[in-house]
């Protein structure tokens, strides 16, 4: 099958790319505006693959993304073109309502005609894959419980917000016009190539570089880390044996405090990078508590009993285990992030695209 990826230069997108190279036969579209988070780095394992193709397209020019589809006709889209990071989102919310809202209304409209026009057998076959967040459904406080499928959205933040607003059209354009959709709510992701304004990559930059390594508040929030790798199977797996109209949750059963996950980078780079910067005796000591961000939510988690039981997906990674990955694969690759830092990835998207949209 060909699939239509929309930000596949991203962080989770990427890593759906490389997996769907190296483990299936399909061939992939990589739909991306290459924003500062997008970098065409993190597919250079695949960029060879004559299986593997780049357009650089921006969802909310529906010129374009019609074109996109005239031309490669695909069999299915997985939707992760995104901007994502709240405290942006808290700054600055109009690219978030432009992308996340905006432009995922233009991909339905762009998918639901092509959908339309195809013959009955394509048609049938054809899939909508939106890939959001566990932050729609809002904070769990200090309760026990899980974010499930039906769990009733309340979301937080101006980024939140705008991918609930994305799921809500996603399930419109089924129930209204039969699109055949699908739709996945993950929780924190983590991993090799991660944009470094993250918690993780952050931490681990910082670190090395002797700088301070901020947490919110006490650090006494808690997520539920799912290894980017393990994301990217149970995204292929919902898209091909996932129910039409259906949602599923993706978690990695890995609730950690914040402050805890800073601890395990610190820890994991005493074994792994134990020359450290000048005047660092432990990078522990770099940890600095800062104000908390406006509308920090506690606590998510997530259920992923149904993509268990129906589906047969389960991760793959501990906590433990994929966290040593990333800091590993961190230390290994600090080319790749100073030429995050420095914008040398634009500067390869320029040779290859001509002058930058």
């Amino acid at each position: 099958m060909k699939l239509l990826v929309t930000g596949g230069a991203g962080f989770i997108g990427s890593a759906v790319i490389r997996h769907s190279i190296a483990n299936t036969r399909d061939s992939v579209v990589n739909l991306d505006k290459l924003t500062y988070a997008g970098n065409l780095e993190s597919l250079s394992d695949v960029s060879d693959s004559d299986r593997y193709s780049f357009e650089h397209v921006d969802i909310c020019d529906r010129a374009e993304v019609e074109r996109v589809f005239r031309e490669h006709e695909p069999d299915a889209v997985m939707h992760l073109a995104a901007e994502t990071h709240v405290d942006r989102s808290i700054d600055g919310p109009a690219a978030f309502i432009e992308t996340n809202i905006a432009g995922t209304y233009n991909l339905l409209e762009v998918a639901s005609s092509y959908w339309q026009s195809r013959d009955n057998a394509r048609k049938s076959a054809f899939r909508f894959h939106h890939i959001s967040t566990d932050e729609v459904f809002g904070d769990l406080g200090s309760s026990g419980g899980l974010f499930a499928e039906d769990t009733p959205y309340a979301p937080s933040s101006p980024y939140s917000a705008s991918k609930a607003s994305a799921d809500h059209l996603v399930r419109a354009w089924q129930r209204t016009y039969g699109l055949p959709t699908v739709i996945s709510n993950c929780s924190n992701n983590y991993g090799p190539f991660q944009y470094p304004e993250k918690l993780i990559p952050l931490m681990i930059q910082n670190a090395l570089e002797g700088g301070a390594l901020p947490v919110y508040g006490r650090g006494q929030q808690i997520r539920d880390w799912l290894y980017v790798e393990d994301h990217a199977r149970g995204l292929y797996t919902v898209l091909t044996q996932g129910q039409v109209g259906d949602s599923y949750n993706i978690g990695g059963q890995s609730e950690k405090l914040n402050i805890e996950v800073v601890q395990t980078v610190c820890d994991l780079l005493e074994e792994l990078a134990p020359d450290k910067p000048a005047g660092v005796q432990k990078y522990s000591e770099l940890i600095t508590f800062v104000d908390d961000r406006p509308g920090h939510d506690l606590r998510y988690a997530i259920d992923a009993s149904k993509i268990q039981s129906e589906l047969g997906w389960a991760p793959e990674e501990s906590f433990d285990s994929g966290i040593r990955k990333t800091v590993q694969w961190y230390l290994e690759n600090q080319p790749w992030v100073a030429g995050v830092a420095q914008g040398a990835h634009r500067k390869r998207v320029g040779k290859l695209q001509g002058e930058l949209k």
